[in-house]
């Protein structure tokens, strides 16, 4: 059952994420484009290595993930 709750969850917030992405794209236009995302552009050659927008996800993914595994657990 607790499996059921998580994933529903993780459903909504897919969604939620999903418009607004689609409707509101300014609104998330910021990132991927933070100080310390690293952009090399030769010819014939493009890397884009979004470092600090990685770190900002997963700090932002953990303090999620614990504020809700707290919650459900009482």
């Amino acid at each position: 059952m607790e499996a059921g709750r998580w994933l529903v969850l993780l459903g909504v917030l897919l969604a939620l994420l999903g418009l607004a992405m689609i409707y509101a794209p300014k609104l998330l236009g910021w990132f991927g484009h933070l100080p310390g995302d690293i952009r090399l552009e030769r010819d014939g050659f493009r890397l884009y290595f979004p470092l600090t927008s990685m770190l900002l996800l997963s700090l932002a993914l953990s303090l999620l993930l614990n504020l809700l595994a707290r919650w459900f657990r009482g």
